[in-house]
């Protein structure tokens, strides 16, 4: 009997063991722990967010996306690469220069992370620096057209035209409808005289992308010629993208001293007087 009151107690004891567990349990609220695969896939579609926003010019929305994103998963590069483009944006040129250097680290074969540098350099005036980025680039890449163009863009800036053309037709081969090469290098031989080149390539990267730059490309080397299209085709560029108007924004575009004095005088035409007038009062909150 004495071995069954102990047998009764042990038995009364474990249920009571396991009662107090369930009472407690029922007392402790359910916290949900994520995974590493969870959170990496959370700060995926949080970068990804985070470039859209940057696409459709909301900046600082974009930034703030971006260092989420980052500090839920700072081993991923893309997102440091996200992270310094939406720097980039805001003019936080150092901190996106860290940031990328972090996605280097990561993995130093992304083309992507050193046209990034390069456009930092550009921005900052450093264009030994912006060269050098570029040149690894395509030491990892050696036919991105995006690397070349680039490249083709310092030596435009340097004007070396004869480097610059090499370098923008060098990425026409490799993409044929790169209208942006093609436009720049109707930039290029404006400055070298040839208008009658820059007539064509203009032409030819209209028909690619109906775009304000050379449409207004195009409306200054007719100016001479036929001041009706010219006038027509100006019209239209300012329509699409206003900024086009001021001088500064197409020095940005890597615009020559010929073709920005052919484009001044162009929109100083009295026919074009309301349009610019309309122009200038955009572009403030354009860009």
């Amino acid at each position: 009997m004495k071995k069954f009151l102990k047998k009764i107690i042990s038995i009364s004891l474990i249920s009571f063991y396991f009662l107090k567990i369930d009472q407690v349990q029922s007392l402790i609220p359910y916290y949900y722990f994520p995974t590493i695969k969870n959170l990496q896939n959370e700060s995926s579609s949080i970068g990804k967010n985070a470039y859209q926003l940057l696409y459709f010019g909301q900046y600082e929305k974009s930034l703030n996306l971006a260092r989420l994103a980052v500090k839920i998963n700072k081993k991923d590069e893309k997102l440091w690469l996200i992270l310094a483009e939406a720097q980039i944006a805001n003019k936080l040129y150092e901190k996106a220069l860290v940031s990328l250097r972090k996605a280097e680290k990561i993995n130093s074969s992304i083309v992507e992370i050193y046209i990034a540098k390069s456009n930092i350099y550009i921005q900052t005036s450093q264009l030994k620096n912006a060269k050098s980025a570029l040149e690894t680039a395509l030491r990892i890449e050696p036919n991105n057209y995006k690397t070349i163009f680039q490249l083709g863009n310092i030596f435009l800036m340097e004007k070396n035209y004869s480097q610059s053309l090499k370098l923008f037709d060098k990425s026409v081969k490799i993409k044929p409808d790169f209208w942006q090469a093609i436009n720049n290098q109707g930039l290029a031989y404006f400055e070298k005289g040839k208008v009658n080149l820059s007539i064509k390539l203009f032409e030819k990267a209209i028909n690619i992308e109906d775009n304000a730059e050379p449409l207004l490309g195009l409306a200054s080397c007719l100016r001479m010629k036929d001041i009706t299209l010219a006038l027509k085709l100006a019209k239209k560029a300012l329509t699409k993208d206003p900024n086009y108007v001021d001088y500064a924004y197409r020095k940005e575009q890597l615009w020559g001293e010929k073709l920005q004095n052919s484009t001044e005088t162009l929109l100083k035409n009295e026919q074009l007087q309301t349009d610019v007038i309309i122009a200038k009062s955009k572009i403030n909150t354009s860009y």
